[in-house]
């Protein structure tokens, strides 16, 4: 049987920086460029081991925090002359025994991606010798004297007349091992170019680089999703949260709800970490009542306001409001967002209630939103199965 080919990610973070002194601690997003660069690598489905070249012991810590092993790098591959590559031969020969793809993974890209990562490690893996991160460029490019470089400063043609250029990224590389270890640099061979998306280029070399990545982050970064750091208590509304919003109507009036059994597992797992949960809705139908007991959590319903009565939930319960996740769907659930630390609204929520949420699931209310929020806090060992049954509760049969 064929081995597992091994694909060794190797960050190059060396403590020196004359340009942003302390740079690769630096943080853009509230996270340290190692650290963002260290995540790419983790989350790439094609690497295997992701190592942080450095000679600085805060940069070594933090790395292994976040997951990476750390090659201690020597002082004469740590100057402001040494070469990535150098540091990547080193990485090589410390821990790359049988290795057949490295990637050089730079920490002074701070949007690069896991999609980057995997993009030139497939380009080798699949028969490439080199690859590198670029992004499409249609610019008139200049020296001085008014010399044009990728162009003829006597003819303007269209852009979609020029032939197509594009600008490496600094963001990721990858490399055939065996034809890194001879040619020593990073491309040689046939290079692949993986293209990239031109919003998120951007190289750290001075502070007003840094000052730039900090202001992109909110646009360019994925929302952060809370984890059981962020959140003391889980409330959550009923009606298109707990349910899909849909009700049925017998001939007597009697009404039935479709709820999700992941649902009731994630509530499950949540009750039996210790996480205090509630259930909150204006609904006086007794149905509400009659799931909060079959899942075994406290509930107030018949609510007129429902910020006053969480207000007075979070005093008796003696948790902070900044530190309750509240999950909604509806314009009646805003006040509650405006009170609570992590406001999060279910896929096909109202579009003001989106709008106004610190996160919103990828599952709808009522299909598995809430074992969704349940593997954000307590791990990915709870992700939402698609095709969980669902089960229907009445007031009658809890």
């Amino acid at each position: 049987m064929e081995r597992e080919r091994r694909v060794l990610a190797v960050v190059p973070a060396r403590g020196g920086s004359k340009g942003v002194p302390g740079k690769n601690l630096a943080e853009v997003g509230g996270v340290p460029l190692v650290v963002r660069a260290v995540r790419a690598c983790l989350a790439a489905r094609q690497v295997t081991e992701v190592v942080v070249s450095t000679d600085d012991e805060a940069i070594a810590g933090v790395a292994l925090a976040a997951g990476a092993e750390v090659v201690v790098r020597p002082g004469s591959l740590s100057g402001d002359t040494a070469s990535s590559e150098a540091a990547v031969l080193h990485a090589l020969d410390a821990v790359g025994e049988g290795a057949d793809v490295v990637l050089l993974v730079q920490c002074t890209s701070p949007f690069v991606t896991e999609q980057d990562v995997d993009g030139v490690a497939s380009a080798v893996l699949a028969g490439a010798d080199s690859a590198v991160t670029v992004s499409p460029f249609h610019g008139f490019v200049w020296r001085d004297a008014g010399v044009g470089v990728n162009h003829d400063k006597a003819t303007r043609p269209r852009r979609q007349d020029r032939p197509q250029d594009f600008l490496e990224t600094g963001a990721a590389y990858a490399m055939d091992v065996a034809g890194f270890r001879e040619h020593r640099h990073r491309f040689f061979g046939r290079t692949e170019l993986v293209p990239t998306d031109p919003a998120r280029v951007l190289e750290i070399d001075d502070p007003h680089d840094l000052a730039r990545a900090r202001a992109l982050a909110p646009l360019l970064d994925p929302p952060r999703l809370p984890t059981r750091h962020d959140v003391d208590a889980l409330v959550m509304d009923f009606d298109g949260t707990q349910t899909d919003d849909r009700v049925w109507i017998d001939a007597e009036g009697h009404e039935t709800v479709s709820v999700h059994r992941g649902d009731g597992l994630g509530i499950a797992a949540l009750r039996r970490a210790g996480l205090p949960l509630l259930t909150l809705s204006t609904e006086v139908n007794p149905v509400v009542a009659a799931r909060a007991r079959k899942l075994r959590i406290p509930v107030l319903h018949g609510i007129d306001r429902k910020d006053a009565a969480l207000k007075e939930w979070c005093a008796e319960q003696a948790v902070d409001p900044s530190r309750v996740l509240y999950v909604g769907n509806d314009v009646n659930d805003l006040p509650c967002f405006s009170l609570v630390g992590w406001p999060v609204a279910v896929a096909d929520a109202h579009d003001h209630v989106r709008a106004a949420a610190r996160a919103v699931t990828s599952t709808p209310g009522g299909r598995g939103a809430i074992r969704e929020i349940a593997a954000w806090l307590l791990g990915p060992s709870l992700n939402t199965p698609q095709n969980t049954p669902r089960t229907t509760d009445t007031p009658n049969t809890p």
